[in-house]
C-alpha cells in the first residue's frame, strides 16, 4: 500500500473504450493513480502498459458492475493496493435497441436497468464505504448520466428511466455525502463521438419520426469537464454539467 499522503487515486468504470478510456487518461495525465474497471481484460491491460510506458500509475480490475461480489472485490482491491480512493466516474453503461415498448424483450430492459442503475449504485456505494472510513476522510463520486436524464429519444425507455434514476442518485449522495465530505457530481452528456456512437453520424430518429444526422462532439472535450470536476478542492462541487455537441438537439428537442 502507498503513501496515502502524496496519493491521487482515480476509479474509471467502463474504462476500456470511449468516454471512460478518454477520461482515464485525461486523469493519468492530471497525477492520479487509475484504477481501470471494465468487463474486458485486454483493452484495459493494454491502457495499462500505455501509462507505464508514460510513467504513470495504473491497475486493471476485471468487473461486472452488475454483480455484487465482483465489484466488492473492486473495491477490496483498491484498498489493498492503494488504500484510499479520491475519486470514482461511474461510467459503465448500456443501451437496449429503440424499438417501440411492447416489442422490448424484458431481458434487455433488466441488462439496461442492472446496468445504468444498480450498476452506479454498487459503485457508488463502495466508493462511499471507501471514502467515509479513509483518512484524510472524503471524496468525490462522479456519475455520467446523459442528456437522457431529462429529456427522451424516441423509443429509449429503458435508457432513459435509468438516467432518470442515476440524476436522483446523484442527488441523494450529494446530499448524504455532506456529513462525510464526500461530493457528488453528474455529468451529462450529449453526443460525444466514440465507436458507440459513430452510427449517430448516419442519421437518428427525431421526435417527428424523421431521420435527421446530428452534430457530435469530441470526447476530449468530455474528459476535460471531467478533470475540472475532479480537480476541485471538496468543498466545491459541480452537482449538473451538460456537455453537449452544441446543435443537437436538446433545448427544444425535436
Amino acid at each position: 500500500m502507498s503513501n496515502a499522503s502524496t496519493l491521487k487515486v482515480a476509479l474509471v468504470t467502463g474504462a476500456g473504450s470511449g468516454i471512460g478510456r478518454a477520461v482515464a487518461q485525461a486523469l493519468l495525465a492530471d497525477g492520479f493513480s487509475v484504477v481501470l474497471a471494465g468487463r474486458r481484460q485486454e483493452p484495459l491491460d493494454e491502457l495499462v502498459e500505455i501509462a507505464r510506458a508514460a510513467g504513470q500509475s495504473a491497475i486493471a480490475v476485471s468487473t461486472d458492475v452488475r454483480d455484487p461480489a465482483s465489484v466488492d472485490a473492486l473495491f477490496a482491491t483498491i484498498e489493498e493496493v492503494y488504500g484510499r480512493l479520491d475519486v470514482a466516474f461511474n461510467n459503465a453503461g448500456i443501451n437496449a435497441p429503440a424499438i417501440p415498448v411492447d416489442e422490448l424483450d424484458v431481458n434487455l430492459w433488466l441488462n439496461v436497468i442492472n446496468t445504468n442503475v444498480t450498476g452506479v449504485f454498487l459503485c457508488a456505494r463502495g466508493a462511499f464505504g471507501l471514502m467515509r472510513k479513509q483518512s484524510p476522510q472524503g471524496g468525490r463520486i462522479i456519475n455520467n448520466g446523459s442528456i437522457s436524464a431529462h429529456t427522451p429519444r424516441p423509443f429509449t425507455g429503458p435508457y432513459t428511466a435509468s438516467k432518470h434514476a442515476v440524476l436522483g442518485l446523484t442527488k441523494s449522495l450529494a446530499l448524504d455525502g455532506r456529513e462525510y465530505n464526500i461530493a457528488c457530481s453528474q455529468i451529462d452528456i450529449g453526443n460525444a463521438l466514440t465507436d458507440l456512437s459513430v452510427r449517430m453520424t448516419k442519421g437518428v430518429r427525431q421526435a417527428n419520426g424523421q431521420t435527421a444526422i446530428e452534430p457530435m462532439v469530441d470526447v476530449k472535450h468530455i474528459a476535460d469537464a471531467v478533470r475540472y470536476i475532479a480537480a476541485l478542492p471538496l468543498s466545491a462541487n459541480v452537482l449538473n454539467m451538460t456537455v453537449m455537441a452544441t446543435n443537437m438537439p436538446f433545448v427544444g428537442r425535436g
